[in-house]
């Protein structure tokens, strides 16, 4: 296929960004860089069996990620596979406040780490700080660890299989300075709802209960007894749920501030003791 055939294809498909995507899939499969792309013909033909079947997923909305096999948080590359959550740019302000509010030589815990993006990413720019990062399947967790390995924090992340919901675990895990989370918190029965791309995601990552608010009931009403004086809990939530989460903190006796997204959307519950 050419890259102009490409994206036709793509844009044939509803694939708004045809061009940069044609241009992702053939440097993926063909083993070539953007600066080399740009040097050859638009029709010249890239014969790469492994390429067309990737063309073909993309038509079909199969995530870009899952098909490329990594993508960008951050500043840190992720592997992403169908058993992880899509890291997104909305989840990077979780990452920039935990930076910025968890204090000197902290150790915190990352739940629903899924990628890991968000507990390596703060690790990559925090070194003097320490982490536990939990997951519900071990298929999730692998990839998280690869993730920590590949992005040189390592030595700095530990990882745990558990149900966030079960809370039981935690007795052996300790105190923290800091409990961060971009829980599921999509309402169950708008799951079958969402964008076509979104269906290919892990349910179990997307599914908070029939409100959305299950995980944030759990963690803010159960978890406040594993932060350490002056602890602090940054969760991220849906644009719509701020009112929600902070009445939820606000019975379970903590404070909570909302920080907006990038976007002017409400997006990080910050939360704190009373």
């Amino acid at each position: 296929m050419t890259y102009n055939e490409i994206c036709i294809a793509l844009s044939d498909a509803g694939i708004e960004n045809n061009r940069g995507e044609a241009a992702m899939l053939i440097c993926r499969f063909c083993n070539i860089n953007k600066a080399e792309l740009l040097l050859h013909s638009k029709d010249e033909d890239y014969p790469c069996e492994e390429l067309e079947d990737a063309v073909i997923k993309r038509c079909s909305h199969y995530p870009l990620q899952y098909i490329l096999g990594y993508w960008d948080f951050c500043h840190e590359t992720y592997r992403v596979t169908k058993d992880t959550l899509i890291p997104r740019q909305d989840t990077e302000k979780l990452v920039e406040l935990a930076i910025k509010l968890m204090p000197s030589n902290a150790r915190f815990i990352d739940l629903c780490t899924g990628s890991g993006c968000v507990a390596i990413s703060t690790l990559a720019a925090r070194r003097d700080c320490r982490a536990v990062a939990v997951d519900l399947f071990e298929e999730t967790l692998e990839i998280a660890r690869e993730n920590a390995e590949t992005n040189n924090v390592g030595d700095r992340i530990g990882f745990d299989l558990a149900d966030v919901l079960s809370v039981d675990f935690m007795d052996e895990l300790g105190t923290f300075d800091c409990i961060l989370s971009n829980p599921p918190y999509i309402e169950t029965e708008q799951i079958s709802l969402l964008d076509d791309e979104i269906s290919y995601e892990p349910k179990a990552a997307l599914d908070g209960g029939d409100d959305g608010l299950d995980f944030y009931r759990i963690i803010i009403g159960r978890y406040g007894k594993y932060l350490r004086e002056g602890g602090i809990m940054l969760l991220e939530i849906g644009c719509d749920q701020a009112k929600a989460v902070s009445e939820i903190s606000h019975g379970a006796g903590y404070r909570c501030e909302v920080y907006k997204d990038y976007c002017g959307n409400d997006r990080v519950a910050y939360i704190t003791r009373i």
